[in-house]
């Protein structure tokens, strides 16, 4: 009798192969569901800073400045009751409940809408402009990839 020699056989092949298979028909799809889910996260962490923003201009009886951009959310809050602008000089950094500042390294997601990029004034009466003064309600949304827009509508200081 001949010895066997090394290597595999067809049958071990041909079952390697059905199991790649199987896994590639399964695991391709659940990375499209990953890009997904790493949206909806992004979306709900833009929308928990805003909340967050409002609730402490109300809560503070100060004006908070919050800001969206893709790359992070930068909220300021003044520094005296009363002021109208959140500039360095009379506003300080305002963090997220678990005193970290807020930042979405969100860069992957694309963002558009008039209210990316600009500043929104969370008033103390809760409402939600475009000035300092709060003489313009603001009023538009922010688009996140894949997901569904956040809803601004200052004039009755609601963020959804």
């Amino acid at each position: 009798m001949k010895p066997r020699a090394p290597g595999f056989t067809i049958v071990e092949l041909v079952t390697i192969m059905v199991v790649i298979g199987i896994l590639a028909a399964i695991a391709i799809p659940r990375l499209g569901q990953l890009d997904a889910f790493t949206s909806s996260a992004y979306r709900n962490e833009v929308l928990s800073a805003l909340h967050h923003a409002q609730k402490s201009a109300v809560s503070h009886r100060r004006l908070v400045c919050a800001t969206v951009n893709p790359q992070n959310v930068q909220l300021l809050i003044a520094l005296n009751a009363g002021d109208t602008a959140c500039l360095t000089t009379n506003a300080r950094p305002f963090p997220s409940p678990d005193g970290t500042p807020f930042a979405s390294h969100g860069n992957e997601r694309a963002q558009s809408g008039p209210l990316v990029g600009v500043p929104l004034f969370f008033q103390p009466s809760g409402d939600i402009t475009m000035d300092g003064a709060g003489t313009v309600f603001a009023s538009g949304f922010i688009s996140i990839t894949g997901q569904r827009g956040i809803n601004i509508d200052g004039s009755a200081g609601h963020v959804e």
